[in-house]
Formats: C-alpha cells, sequence, structure tokens
C-alpha cells in the first residue's frame, strides 16, 4: 500500500510539473520532468511501479491533452531501465542511464511505427532519438540532483 501510494504521488508529480519546462521537437513533446519523476520512481519503488507510474502520467497527459502516443513508449521503458539498473547497481547514477538509454534508445525507437501507424508520420528514427535523448537527459540530470538529497537519500535508506 506505501508503494502504492508513493506511485500516485509521484504520478501526479508528474503530471503538475510537466508544464514547467516544455520543449516541442518535431512531432515530439519533451518534458523533462516526466524523465525525472521515473527516475526517481525507479530508485524508490522499484522497475514496475516506476513503470505503472509512468503509464499514469501519459495517460492523464494524453487525456489532458498535452502528451501525444508518444509518451508512452519512451516513459514506460525509461521508468522500467531506471529500476531495473538501480535494482541490479544500487546507484543512482545507473538509474539515469537506464532512462537516458531505455527512453533515448529504446523507447524512440520504438515510438517511430507508433508514431507512423497513429500520427501519420512516418520521421526516421533519429528524428525522435534525439529529442527523446535530449529531454531524458535533462531530466534524468534533474533528478540525479534530487535524489541526492538529504530528506530523499534518508528515504532510499528506508526503502531498502
Amino acid at each position: 500500500m506505501k508503494k502504492m501510494v508513493m506511485a500516485a504521488m509521484l504520478a501526479a508529480l508528474g503530471v503538475l510539473t510537466s508544464h514547467l519546462i516544455y520543449v516541442p521537437v518535431g512531432i515530439a513533446k519533451c518534458f523533462p520532468m516526466q524523465h525525472g519523476v521515473n527516475v526517481i520512481a525507479g530508485v524508490l519503488l522499484g522497475p514496475w511501479y516506476a513503470v505503472g507510474t509512468a503509464l499514469t502520467i501519459s495517460m492523464i497527459r494524453n487525456f489532458s491533452g498535452t502528451g501525444t502516443i508518444l509518451a508512452f513508449p519512451g516513459s514506460m521503458i525509461g521508468a522500467y531501465f531506471a529500476g531495473l539498473f538501480y535494482l541490479k547497481t544500487g546507484k543512482i547514477e545507473a538509474a539515469a542511464l537506464g532512462e537516458l538509454m531505455g527512453t533515448g534508445i529504446f523507447g524512440a525507437l520504438l515510438a517511430v511505427p507508433m508514431a507512423n501507424l497513429f500520427l501519420g508520420t512516418s520521421k526516421a528514427a533519429f528524428a525522435l532519438v534525439i529529442p527523446f535523448a535530449v529531454s531524458s537527459l535533462g531530466g534524468a540530470m534533474i533528478a540525479s540532483i534530487v535524489l541526492k538529497s538529504t530528506v530523499l537519500q534518508q528515504m532510499i535508506e528506508t526503502n531498502r
């Protein structure tokens, strides 16, 4: 129950902060704060709750008109990798790298056929890799700074 409440709080934080920094790049809407929440959820909750948090944020952003269908593959794969890399290493930097790889590479590549199918555009893969990678890098850096704060360090220790 504790993880579910934390996941809901992080999803709310992801939705509320997504408008703070917004970078439109082609057909992608880059929201670094969601990537930051992915890393935080991966570290605090593990890979599966992080995926659930990312799914929730993506759904709310899509329903409210602030996101596109491309939010799903990038955010969910990035959140999973962030949680998995942290689980395997216990290092915040590894979680940030997992977010960057999961979203910036694998999520972007999976978004290409989705963009073609749902948005009617057949942009080349690299056209999505760059904005996804830039957005996830910014969010991962923000999350790394936040996770190294004293309060969150205590939460991380408590959850081990």
